[in-house]
């Protein structure tokens, strides 16, 4: 099956010097893939194994064939999400919703079944450098609680506490009781928009034009993944109420400094 249709023009100066790494194994694919987003200014370096993905130097955007010879792509992104904020596209012909999900809820920032136009893989790879590029965060540190201090209360005029939950717009950082709480990119827009106005009701099309893009073209689903992943992380199930038909909102107190 080619995953490439329709013809392609190049997209000068959007794509910048942007390092793409594809993870993919099949040549007949990832060739004429990496050829075409080189056309569109992307500087694309190509790995055929989920251990040399693991391995390579760090990229700005991954695209993350899921089906791969040594591992499940599933299992890579979980490694990748366990020590980046890297944005990852997943690339697949697994047609099943769970995989969908799986991988969302792992913390990928989108998702593209094959077959697919090299122009709508550009557009999704825009669509999520616009979203990460809105606050950008080191794509490449892994999570280390200990690597340095939390800001001081007296300072953080960042800092925006709800309850035991602790936001910091300016670092991307959230901690709940002052333990750090690792969010992948999108969950912390979604925890930050809600948070602008606790108690608020947010529609699903305002959180998704806002966290995502008007234009966003994924499952439908990938929503309710997030808020999930989010209320998980902040240890209370609790904390975003799903208003049924409308939205969701945030029920954390706001609170002063510690």
């Amino acid at each position: 099956m080619t995953m490439l249709t329709g013809q392609v023009r190049p997209a000068g100066r959007h794509a910048g010097e942007m390092r793409v790494l594809l993870v993919a194994d099949d040549n007949r694919i990832a060739d004429p893939l990496a050829e075409g987003l080189g056309r569109y200014g992307f500087a694309v370096e190509r790995v055929s194994t989920g251990s040399a993905a693991l391995a390579a130097a760090p990229a700005d955007l991954v695209l993350l064939d899921l089906g791969l010879p040594d591992m499940d792509g599933i299992d890579v992104c979980r490694e990748l999400r366990a020590s980046s904020a890297v944005p990852v596209i997943m690339l697949t012909a697994r047609a099943g919703e769970s995989d969908r999900v799986v991988g969302l809820e792992l913390g990928a920032d989108d998702y593209l079944a094959k077959p697919f136009s090299l122009r709508e893989l550009v557009a999704r790879i825009r669509a999520v450098v616009r979203r990460t590029q809105a606050a950008p965060v080191p794509i490449t540190a892994a999570v280390a609680p200990s690597a340095s201090p939390a800001p001081a209360p007296a300072t953080g005029t960042t800092v925006q506490r709800l309850g035991p939950v602790a936001i910091d717009r300016r670092t991307r950082q959230v901690q709940v009781d002052g333990r750090p709480v690792a969010l992948a990119p999108k969950e912390f827009d979604l925890l930050a928009l809600l948070a602008e106005d606790p108690g608020a009701v947010y529609s699903r099309q305002q959180i998704i034009d806002t966290v995502w893009d008007p234009h966003f073209f994924g499952p439908t689903k990938t929503l309710d993944v997030h808020v999930a992943a989010v209320r998980r992380k902040l240890g209370d199930p609790a904390a975003i109420e799903t208003i049924r038909r409308v939205g969701f909102r945030l029920t954390l107190d706001a609170s002063g400094p510690a």
